[in-house]
């Protein structure tokens, strides 16, 4: 899977990240979604051929002020590119795993 095609814009304090949905898979973003949910909330639309990613940071006591909308960007960047490695190497390493369960769950039949 290649990285994504993005594009963005800041939006009141939060920010909108595109992608293509030809190229990035909607598991990725929501998993990267997930991960960033302590510091902001993300809603992902799809329209026609993109996925669209409004990100909207939440104010914390624990953690002060809300991050910037370029900030929130970065890091939403950061773990979609994260998930897409982590899938690619699951699927890679998807027969090794399958023959080490087997091996260790075989003996237990």
């Amino acid at each position: 899977m290649p990285l994504a095609d993005t594009s963005s814009s800041s939006v009141s304090g939060g920010a909108t990240v595109e992608f293509d949905s030809s190229i990035q898979s909607l598991g990725a973003l929501e998993s990267a979604a997930y991960r960033l949910i302590g510091m902001a909330t993300c809603q992902i639309e799809r329209n026609s051929d993109r996925f669209i990613c409004h990100l909207t940071p939440k104010a914390s006591p624990s953690q002060g002020e809300p991050v910037s909308g370029s900030a929130l960007r970065e890091r939403f960047l950061d773990l979609v590119i994260d998930e897409n490695l982590r899938l690619r190497i699951a699927e890679k390493t998807e027969s090794v795993r399958n023959v080490i369960l087997a091996l260790a769950f075989g003996s237990l039949a």
